[in-house]
């Protein structure tokens, strides 16, 4: 039985993350060392700092990633990409070019017998009324039809910029730490979500930065996974137990 593996948030292109390069080769060494292992990686949105497709254009760089996700699905593993608030716009070109799966939603799958919600965590329980309308104008085909008439040049940069100034905001660059169990907003709408959908037994997130491994109750347990700028965090589940791990460069176990 091959192993399952969940990752997220790598953010790569991103013009507030120094050795941009250095990172992306990382994280493909990663993908490399467990592609023997997997049957399927889910990767949890905002793998990309900003992705936008034109309709005969997609923003430039990302080769070696996009090589190794070509690969791994040309020897049968699955890759499944769910978008995150970073990369909503995709319409094609990951599916047909490297084999990919996406997903534009929370989805509830059944992986070894065991029931997981997967989603990049974006919106869900966000109290946020600034992020939230601007999540709903980056959601909306009109906006995006508008943008669309944008050339690349502008629309991409303009894109990288706008990811740029939304991570430097933040103090030091990173994400507020874990708010705790009654005020950390995925942990709330998950244990709202848990009282209507009780055959869940593992929820996962990314959007958030942190690492979390919460039990919510005795069947169901919640992961947030970091995230891949600085702390290369990720989930394996080995048809029994799901792990969170640490990737040091030669050193993958699982």
């Amino acid at each position: 039985m091959k192993n399952i593996y969940f990752i997220s948030d790598a953010h790569l292109g991103s013009l507030a993350i120094e050795h941009g390069r250095t990172q992306e080769r990382r994280l493909v060494r990663f993908l490399d060392d467990i592609k023997h292992k997997a049957s399927a990686i889910y990767m949890l949105g905002d793998m990309f700092d900003f992705w936008y497709e034109y309709k005969h254009a997609v923003p430039k760089g990302y080769t070696r990633f996009l090589g190794k996700l070509s690969e791994l699905t040309d020897m049968g593993v699955e890759v499944h990409y769910f978008t995150g608030n970073h990369d909503i716009w995709m319409y094609g070109y990951l599916e047909n070019e490297c084999g990919v799966n996406i997903h534009s939603k929370p989805t509830t799958t059944e992986l070894y017998g065991k029931i997981f919600y997967l989603a990049h965590g974006d919106g869900l329980g966000d109290s946020n009324r600034k992020f939230m309308f601007i999540r709903s104008v980056f959601h909306n085909k009109t906006c995006q039809r508008l943008f669309s008439m944008l050339h690349p040049r502008w629309g991409i940069g303009f894109g990288l910029e706008w990811a740029k100034h939304s991570r430097l905001k933040r103090k030091d660059g990173k994400e507020p730490p874990y708010m705790g169990e009654d005020k950390e907003e995925l942990v709330l709408y998950t244990k709202e979500y848990m009282k209507t959908h009780k055959d869940i037994d593992f929820f996962i997130y990314g959007h958030r930065h942190i690492e979390l491994d919460l039990m919510l109750s005795r069947k169901t347990r919640m992961m947030i996974l970091g995230d891949w700028i600085s702390q290369f965090t990720y989930a394996v589940f080995d048809g029994e137990h799901l792990f969170m791990e640490e990737y040091v460069e030669g050193e993958t176990k699982l």
